[in-house]
This record gives structure tokens, C-alpha cells and sequence, in this order.
């Protein structure tokens, strides 16, 4: 499935402050392999419901196992090997005899100070991989975990660590064998040994997502096989809130657009992110963020949401805004299935402008029955030309004032909305009452 740079920031899927990232929420990892492979993982959301479903089972089968997962496989294990594999220590003997491992001992302190330690880490690695391959067997695996297995078990099965995985423990080696098994990963067994670091990657990826799906309380989406795109959520939330509100939402080839109104807070970018996160979440194979969730597989999203000038290119706002809907329209043309996100469609030009440009692109739009649309927006005045299309769903956030104070009831409702809370917001937060007082002091001053 596609999502460019612009949805994956738009949806803060990667963020500039990285704690506000989904990602961020997401990594559990326990190794720089790992982060590594989650970070293609994000980048590239699956396109098949057969990848998709295995990564799903892999999910499942995972959190069963998360309190028993090997613990002596870390990041600093990896590091150490890493570096041991790139090092260059004193020419280590090919058969030495217990003399000659004395003597390379006490000849060569630092080299064998490094050995030593790097062997240790490597004892442990492999040890804790002969309890991840240990923890899989005996039950079906997914495809793509019988494949990672299969490649690690033919590594593992060499006849150089034979002795080794018998050992209990890495004090019963004695110096001659330390040198030996110093040699063997160093200098003959060193590209199986990176392909066993990848491998491990991926599993770590893996056992962070399925760490997140149990702490975040994601569901399992249901994938359904159908023409043409649709979403149904049930008490869907934003990931990203500590304390969200949830909603119910529908779209279909019969409803595919939702023209969304409301005032500034009222929820509606809040909305707009939420279902983008999950549909994302449900195409790299994670649990939703909803009670129920049940889903056409998608091509692509696209978002219109956190649009900027740029100065140094001398590109206006309004004219970047028109450029990504000129790229989304040139995008959703090929018949695929895509969902589109827009919040505030029109936001850079004059309120009589962005009206005239909204309907006409509104217009423009509901014409790709091969795409779901979200498309919020203050100018609520277009939505009862609007009416005449059929395929749009008018939604709104209600706004109530009570004794001058606003409230939001976060609650999706049916209609369009005509509040008008700007100017409340604006004398509740104290800028009239401000702007008075220092009008007040500057004449004085005058």
C-alpha cells in the first residue's frame, strides 16, 4: 500500500519531535536490528490480504509467548558482536594446543581480552536463539516465520556450534576453546553470524508490534474481499489521545464521502488522523484502535492536512494546497483503491475564494467511486449545494456555550454545522480585555 512522506507526517505516523510519533509508541524493540526492520516495516505497509494475515497470525502467536521471550539477546550483544566481526585482533592460531593458547593469552592481552568478551556474547546469542527456536516448535508457523526459522535452523545446525550449544554455561569453556570459537565466528563463520543478527531483526520487530497490540488494547481488523473500498469502525479512537473519545464510522461505494463540519476543537482533525492511523495500522498487519473494525484492502492513503509555504521556493500556502490536491487527483485516477484525508480544504486564500474552490472540487471529487473520502471544513455555507450528491455524508461536532464557557461533547453527529466560536474563544482566552488594556497604556504614553 502507498503512503508518501506528506500522510506519513501528516498522520504523525514520524514526527520532527519523535515522542509524539506513532512509531515512538509503537517500538518496544530491544535491539538497533530490530528498530531497524520496524522502521522499514512503517515505511512499507503491506499491499496483499495473504501478507497482511500473516503478519497478523505472527502477532498472535508472538503475544503468547512475550513473557518467556529470551532475554540474554540485546542490543549491547549485538553491538559487541558487530564490532568483533569488523575488528582486528592478533592473528589467532587455526589449531592451538593449550600451550599455545596460553601463551597467545598472555602475549596478546588486549586481543584476547576481546575475544574473550566477544565470545561471551556470542555464547549468549546463540544460546538465546536456541530458545527462540525452542519456543516456535512444535506448532504451525505463519509462512513468513517458517521462513526466518528455516534460515536461522540452517545456520544453527552447523557442525562448528555443535559443541557449543551443549555447553550450560560460558565459564566451562577453557582458553583453548575461546580461541577456537574466536577464530570459527571471526574469520569462517562471520556472514552466517550477520545473517543470524538480521534474522533477529525481524523477529524483534515483530515482538515489539505485538508488545504494542496487547498495551494499547488494539483489535484485531477484519479484512473483507470486495470491489470497491469500504470502512466500518466501531468506537474507533485517535491512538495518540490519553484520554480519547470514540466513534462509530461508516463508508461505502453508497456513502464515500463525509463532508465534516464543526468549530476550531470541536474534533474534527482529531477524527480525520484517528481513521487514517488505523486503516495505516491495519495494513502492516497491527491490531486498530477501535472495538471492531472491518476493511477493504487499500492501495493507498492520501492526506491534505498539515500543508506549508516555502519561502526559500517562493510557493505560496494556497498554491501548495492546490499542488497536493493536483497530485491526489493524478494519484486516485488509476481505478485503485485509496482512502483521502483533507482538513480545512482552502485554508490559504480569501473565505468567497475557498468557497468557490471547495464546491468545485467537492463536485469534482465524489465522482471516484473507487476512493473514501473525509474532507473537513469551516465553510459550511457549500454543504446545502452539496446535498444534491447523493454519495455524501454530512457529519458535524456540536459546540455548546454555557454561561460563557464552551463545551465540546467530541460527539459525531448527523448534519452540518454553522457554529461560530471564534470570536467566544477569542474574548474567553482574555485577547479583547488584553488588547484593550495595552491600547490603553499606549496612549497614555502617547
Amino acid at each position: 500500500m502507498l503512503v508518501d512522506k506528506t500522510t506519513l507526517y501528516d498522520l504523525s505516523v514520524f514526527h520532527k519531535e519523535e515522542e509524539y510519533s506513532l512509531f515512538k509508541r509503537i517500538d518496544n524493540t530491544k535491539t538497533q536490528a530490530g528498530k531497524q526492520v520496524l522502521h522499514q516495516f512503517f515505511y512499507q505497509p503491506l499491499g496483499s490480504l495473504n501478507e497482511i494475515k500473516q503478519v497478523q497470525e505472527t502477532l498472535k502467536i508472538i503475544s503468547t509467548k512475550l513473557e518467556v521471550w529470551p532475554k540474554q539477546i540485546t542490543n549491547g550483544t549485538l553491538l559487541i558482536i558487530d564490532k568483533f566481526l569488523d575488528d582486528s585482533p592478533v592473528n589467532i592460531p587455526q589449531h592451538a594446543s593449550s600451550i599455545d593458547s596460553y601463551l597467545y593469552k598472555w602475549l596478546h592481552r588486549a586481543s584476547y581480552s576481546m575475544i574473550l568478551f566477544s565470545v561471551k556474547q556470542l555464547f549468549e546469542f546463540i544460546h538465546g536463539y536456541n530458545e527462540l527456536i525452542y519456543l516456535f516448535s512444535g506448532e504451525k508457523r505463519p509462512a513468513n516465520v517458517e521462513k526466518i526459522l528455516n534460515q536461522v535452523e540452517h545456520i544453527m545446525n552447523h557442525h562448528g556450534l555443535l559443541e557449543l550449544k551443549e555447553k550450560n554455561q560460558f565459564s566451562d569453556l577453557t582458553t583453548q576453546e575461546v580461541l577456537r570459537y574466536g577464530r570459527f565466528f571471526h574469520v569462517e563463520f562471520h556472514t552466517q553470524i550477520r545473517s543470524l543478527i538480521l534474522c533477529y531483526g525481524t523477529l524483534d520487530a515483530w515482538y515489539s508490534m505485538a508488545v504494542a497490540n496487547k498495551a494499547l488494547q488494539l483489535n484485531e481488523p477484519f479484512f473483507i474481499e470486495r470491489e470497491s473500498p469500504s470502512i466500518d469502525a466501531v468506537n474507533l479512537r485517535h491512538l495518540m489521545l490519553t484520554k480519547p473519545v470514540s466513534y462509530t464510522i461508516s463508508l461505502n461505494e453508497d456513502k464515500n464521502f463525509i463532508f465534516l463540519t464543526g468549530a476550531n476543537m470541536a474534533g474534527k482533525s482529531t477524527l480525520i488522523k484517528g481513521l487514517g492511523l488505523a486503516v495505516y495500522l491495519a495494513h502492516i498487519g497491527m491490531g486498530v484502535p477501535a472495538e471492531k473494525m472491518e476493511l477493504t484492502l487499500f492501495d493507498g492513503i492520501l492526506s491534505n492536512i498539515n500543508v506549508e509555504d516555502n519561502i526559500i521556493k517562493g510557493e505560496s500556502y494556497f498554491f501548495n494546497e492546490v499542488k497536493r490536491i493536483r497530485e491526489t487527483l493524478l494519484r486516485i485516477s488509476d481505478g485503485k483503491r485509496w482512502l483521502v484525508l483533507i482538513d480545512e480544504l482552502f485554508k490559504g486564500t480569501n473565505i468567497q475564494d475557498a468557497m468557490k474552490c471547495s464546491e468545485a472540487v467537492i463536485s469534482g471529487l465524489v465522482k471516484f467511486k473507487n476512493v473514501l473520502f473525509i474532507l473537513s471544513t469551516h465553510l459550511y455555507e457549500i454543504g446545502e449545494d452539496l446535498k444534491e450528491y447523493p454519495s455524501i455524508s454530512f457529519k458535524y461536532f456540536e459546540t455548546t456555550l454555557n454561561q460563557d464557557e464552551l463545551h465540546f461533547s467530541y460527539q459525531l453527529k448527523e448534519g452540518i454545522s454553522n457554529d461560530r466560536m471564534g470570536f467566544l474563544i477569542l474574548k474567553k482566552e482574555g485577547v479583547l480585555d488584553l488588547l484593550n488594556q495595552l491600547g490603553e497604556k499606549t496612549e497614555k504614553k502617547g
